[in-house]
């Protein structure tokens, strides 16, 4: 019998999980580690790209968690379809679903 496993999804290439209306992201503070989950509206949080990218839409956020103050920025383009065309992340790293399941039952 053979048991199949699910591919890791590869988080260099696009941190951000498409769930219909929202587009999730993983990441971690880079100075006190902790786990956050933030479910962004495509049509609310991402916005409209009326600038010089070369995306359709952008992503302008930043985040401040409870066990400390610093401040974790994320950038990101996408096309139409919310593929990232680029992204980045300041203050944090991204982590995929998996390793973000896996530290919360920690």
């Amino acid at each position: 019998m053979l048991f199949f496993k699910k591919k890791k999804k590869d988080i260099t290439k696009n941190p951000f999980y498409d769930k219909g209306s929202t587009l999730v992201v993983y990441f971690k503070c880079s100075k006190c580690g902790e786990l956050f989950r933030s479910h962004l509206r495509k049509y609310y949080d991402v916005s409209v790209n009326y600038g010089g990218g070369k995306g359709a839409y952008k992503l302008d956020k930043e985040f401040i968690g409870s066990n400390c103050q610093n401040k974790i920025q994320i950038y990101a383009e996408f096309t139409r379809s919310f593929k990232p065309l680029s992204f980045d992340i300041i203050g944090g790293n991204f982590i995929s679903e998996e390793e973000y399941n896996e530290d919360i039952l920690k």
